[in-house]
């Protein structure tokens, strides 16, 4: 089971809360320096905006909107006052903001003379002049006009530049309302001081000016159009009040006294009609019930008017009583006894009394019917001859009151207007402004612009995100690798090792460095010599399954360390008591001659073409122990030798001999001479500059070399600045450096 594989998945790594924050920490720490040049870039370029710019000043005048107001009159007033809403106070902000009034301000204090708001009393720059010299060849160059074109056209330009004028003004402006208040505080911005606070203090004063003259003129004109028309009214009144008289005359309806005596006497033979008619219809109601009773069989005793009788209730307490005597007496003697038949008789001649009450009853009742109809008939006659009269009457008072109803409306109207007259020449002269000026603006004593706190209190703002934001731009940007976290991240391969710039290790005081091939030798103890003995371990125990004897070093790229790391490696292998033999397979470079300081006469390919042995192409390093078979100046073959079974012999022969061998092979993406040998390797190291080779030339590198068959044992990152790395990511070893430089000799 290959191990190293599944090691990244089953390497332990912090939360995303532990491990955020930390990540966070080294990446600023590593781009400290591009952090603070955009910070210090950002703040440079504030503060020295802010010191060109012009001081300007800035004076407030507040003026208030009087809800309160004096009645000396007690008339309405011609102009209303302003309501005391939030509508009406933002109402007259917009009037304060107004051209109408800015054109005010400007005429009275001869804005237009001054160079601050009139850009043509300003001395032109030498820029100005350069590009106006064009122009006014081009006007010498047109046709003259004639004087009054002339006149036309200056009395256009001053307007242009009158207009311009104002617009500086309104930019300069500001109006607002504090909070929901009725105060207005009006804001003018200004390069000199005094001028801001006499600006300011201008447009509180026109504006209410402009709200005095506004009501003056409109009380002036309301009275004039009053006058006119109360001429006017006072003809139509004379005209309609003789025409009332004259027709009174001409109809004899002179107070027209008959004509009201006559509508109250309808009214009242109206109500006296509704009071008989009901009367009328309860007394034949009585009737018709009483006669249905009869009809039905009754004997008249329910009848309700009966039941009412005096009479009938008297009657009827003797039956009842003489009744309760017969029954006695027939108890006492029976049927047949005289006294008995005439107790009968006497009840029988009460019930006839008492029938006979009844019958005079509903007589009664068929006689005030009568009376109730007949009472009817007679109002219905006096309330159409009544009705007649009115009818005559209505009839000649119509135009009267047409004529009356005109005279009174026009008189109505007439007073009306007089009175209003008289109120508004009263009224006139007594105007008084809806707002007042509550705090005069003073002259300010600091520049309200530029503020420099401020603005480098901005500056600092802009210059920490900026800083920020250049940090996540270079992380965004770097492809390249840093620490063996990202090796495994976004490789999906182990991390076999990192490989120290040799001047990281290093504390020198004087002199250059040692070459990293002598540091292996010379100081065995130091830092870089120990990375070479922890990649050997690495690459050693990389296979469980099967022992690691051959070993490919590549790269995807050229220039990443490979022949400098295979050197230093065979030399480490060799001075741990490893028999290794380092092969110089990159036939473009041939680097390891350069590396042992001679040019060998026969090499690798003279030993795969036969014209050489293997002991006469190896060589010896004398200060490690270390075998190398380079290759000879002149062994260059077009020849795929690689991929022969002369070079699979010759590894064999090679692992016979020695416990290691390492080839040094070419670069991956530019040369195929790796895609032949890596398949003939137990594993392939692979290379990567550190922070500087692309992750997706890695990538395309590590594709060829799978599509291959080759098996990558993982990625040793090369030239690492262990200062640099120091400030990278949470749990690399290269992190802790500083807590363990010195435990190494150098």
């Amino acid at each position: 089971m290959n191990i190293q594989r599944i090691l990244p998945t089953l390497r332990s790594n912090p939360s995303d809360s532990e491990r955020d924050p930390l990540q966070l920490i080294a990446t600023f720490r590593r781009r400290l320096r591009l952090f603070a040049a955009a910070f210090v870039l950002v703040l440079a370029a504030v503060l020295v905006f802010t010191l060109q710019q012009t001081p300007r000043y800035t004076a407030t005048s507040y003026v208030m909107i009087d809800t309160r107001k004096r009645d000396v009159s007690k008339i309405d007033e011609v102009l209303s006052g302003l309501p005391a809403d939030s509508s009406a106070v933002d109402t007259e902000v917009e009037i304060l903001k107004s051209r109408s009034l800015a054109s005010r301000v400007v005429q009275h204090l001869h804005l237009d003379k001054d160079p601050e708001f009139n850009g043509r009393l300003k001395k032109p720059s030498m820029f100005a002049t350069v590009m106006a010299a064009p122009g006014q060849l081009f006007h010498s160059a047109a046709p003259q006009l004639s004087g009054q074109a002339l006149a036309d056209q200056k009395v256009l330009e001053d307007r242009k530049a009158f207009d311009g004028v104002v617009d500086r003004v309104l930019r300069r402006l500001k109006v607002s309302r504090s909070g929901l208040t009725y105060v207005i505080a009006i804001d003018f911005t200004s390069t000199n001081g005094p001028k801001a606070s006499d600006i300011a203090n201008t447009f509180a004063q026109d504006y209410l000016l402009e709200q005095l003259e506004a009501k003056f003129d409109a009380t002036k004109q309301a009275s004039g159009w009053l006058d006119d028309r109360l001429g006017q009214l006072r003809t139509q009144v004379e005209q309609a009040e003789n025409a009332v008289a004259t027709y009174r005359t001409q109809t004899g309806l002179i107070g027209a006294v008959g004509s009201n005596l006559t509508e109250q006497e309808v009214s009242n033979l109206n109500q006296q009609l509704a009071l008989a008619q009901a009367q009328q219809a309860e007394q034949e109601a009585k009737v018709r019930t009483a006669r249905q009773q009869l009809a039905n069989g009754s004997t008249g005793e329910d009848v309700g008017a009966a039941l009412d009788s005096d009479v009938v209730k008297q009657l009827r307490q003797q039956r009842a009583e003489v009744s309760g005597k017969l029954a006695d007496l027939q108890t006492r003697y029976g049927a047949r006894h005289p006294e008995v038949q005439r107790v009968d008789r006497q009840m029988v001649d009460i019930d006839a009394q008492i029938q006979q009450e009844i019958n005079r009853t509903i007589s009664n009742l068929d006689a005030q019917a009568n009376v109730a109809r007949q009472r009817v008939i007679s109002i219905q006659g006096s309330l159409g001859h009544a009705r007649g009269t009115l009818a005559g009457n209505n009839t000649a008072a119509v135009r009267l009151n047409e004529l009356e109803r005109n005279a009174t409306s026009v008189r109505t109207l007439y007073e009306s207007f007089l009175n209003r007259f008289k109120e508004t020449t009263t009224q006139q002269g007594m105007e008084d402004s809806d707002a007042r000026v509550v705090s005069h603006a003073k002259i300010p004593s600091d520049p309200s612009f530029p503020k420099l706190g401020l603005n480098l209190a901005l500056g600092a703002l802009f210059g920490l995100a900026a800083g920020v934001a250049a940090v996540f731009l270079a992380e965004a940007l770097d492809s390249g690798i840093a620490t063996s976290e990202d090796v495994e991240r976004l490789l999906g391969v182990a991390s076999l090792g990192s490989i120290p710039l040799l001047s990281s290790t290093m504390a020198i005081k004087g002199g250059a460095p040692q070459s990293p091939a002598e540091m292996v030798v010379e100081r065995p103890l130091s830092a870089f010599a120990e990375a070479f003995r922890n990649l050997r371990t690495s690459i050693v125990y990389s296979r469980v399954d099967k022992p690691v004897r051959v070993i490919a070093v590549t790269s995807s790229l050229p220039g990443e360390g490979k022949t400098t790391t295979a050197f230093c490696l065979g030399r480490a292998m060799a001075m741990s008591g490893s028999r290794a033999v380092v092969v110089d397979c990159d036939v473009r470079r041939r680097n390891i001659n350069r590396l042992l300081g001679h040019e060998p006469a026969v090499g690798l390919m003279e030993v795969l073409a036969g014209k050489a042995t293997l002991d006469q192409a190896l060589v010896l390093d004398s200060a490690s122990g270390a075998w190398f078979l380079p290759l000879a100046r002149s062994s260059f073959t077009p020849k795929d030798l690689f991929g022969g079974q002369a070079m699979t012999n010759l590894l064999t022969d090679l692992k016979s001999r020695f416990e290691f061998v390492i080839l040094d092979t070419a670069p991956v993406l530019p040369v195929a001479d790796t895609r032949s040998l890596a398949p003939k390797a137990d594993v392939v190291v692979f290379l990567t500059l550190w922070r500087r080779t692309p992750r997706r030339a890695v990538q395309a590198a590590f594709d060829l070399l799978r599509s291959v068959g080759a098996d990558i044992a993982g990625v040793a990152l090369t030239q690492v600045d262990m200062r640099e790395q120091a400030k990278y990511g949470y749990g690399d070893a290269g992190y802790y450096y500083r807590a363990y430089r010195k435990y190494y000799a150098q």
